[in-house]
């Protein structure tokens, strides 16, 4: 048998299948619901983990980079004692005072490097102490968030597990209806679900109102909404209306006036009562 083509459908039908479709999507949106914060927890703990590596990965670069710079003011500070212990051996062989000068400037300077490196190296362990401990502060905080991450992943592995067979039922049945409807259709459906807060595209009317907003809809409305002649949206909420027989729900009937009854039967009571009294009295004046 040849596919219907979702565009040879009538409104009937389409209104129908579309709200078929937010049935099954609504059961999606419940099973959702069961896991509750957990998807987010997870998520911002998968986000918080990813970024202590990081900044774990940072810190380790950060104490390599000091343990190369000390490395290396360890290096000039042996070329820079060689160099004073070279112009140290030269001042005996000076042969006037200008290159005597000359040797122990050199040999000053050298000092003075040897102390830099020296305060440098300091300084670079000191920074080294404090990444360390650093270090260690966010790998206790990743095995505290991994831990934590493991029991929010199994509470959540063991809700979906529970529901993951419906769950794959209703969307095949969802894509299914999907495939019926018109692109045009199906697209500005889904941008109304989105806009919506609880997540309905399609809503039957509710004792003549919209059941999405529940602001009252005009007689004439309602009527085209019963005609199933065109495809009519709320003009407070734009979701699309669907007449509840349609839809497959029965209608509820406005409450009747009970307030207006009582009023009405105390005030017939009340003049049959002051009829009475007026009966009375004159029958009174008569004797």
């Amino acid at each position: 048998m040849a596919k219907k083509d979702p565009t040879d459908l009538s409104v009937e039908e389409k209104l129908k299948t579309l709200f078929q479709l937010q049935t099954a999507l609504s059961a999606i949106d419940e099973k959702k619901a069961l896991r509750g914060e957990l998807p987010l927890e997870v998520d911002d703990l998968d986000a918080e983990i990813e970024g202590l590596t990081t900044r774990i990965d940072r810190i380790k670069g950060e104490i390599g980079d000091f343990d190369r710079a000390i490395s290396q003011k360890r290096g000039e500070i042996i070329e820079a004692q060689n160099s004073v212990d070279r112009y140290k051996s030269q001042l005996d062989e000076v042969r006037n005072n200008r290159e005597y000068d000359t040797l122990s400037k050199e040999i000053e300077f050298q000092s003075l490097e040897i102390e830099l490196c020296n305060k440098k190296i300091a300084d670079a362990q000191k920074r080294i102490n404090e990444r360390n401990e650093d270090l260690a502060s966010a790998e206790d905080l990743l095995k505290e968030k991994q831990a934590d991450l493991e029991v929010k992943r199994s509470e959540l592995d063991e809700i979906m597990e529970e529901t993951r067979a419906e769950e794959d039922k209703l969307k095949e049945k969802v894509k299914e209806l999907e495939a019926k409807m018109e692109p045009r259709l199906l697209t500005s459906f889904k941008r109304i679900r989105k806009n919506a807060r609880n997540g309905l595209g399609i809503v039957y009317v509710q004792r003549d109102a919209c059941g999405g907003c529940f602001n009252k809809i005009p007689p004439q409305r309602q009527l085209d909404i019963k005609m199933h002649k065109k495809i009519i949206v709320c003009e407070y909420c734009g979701r699309i209306l669907i007449d509840p027989e349609l839809a497959g729900v029965k209608a509820e009937k406005p409450a009747a006036p009970v307030e207006e009854k009582k009023t009405r039967k105390r005030s017939t009571s009340s003049v049959r009562k002051t009829s009475t009294s007026k009966k009375a009295t004159d029958a009174n004046d008569m004797v």
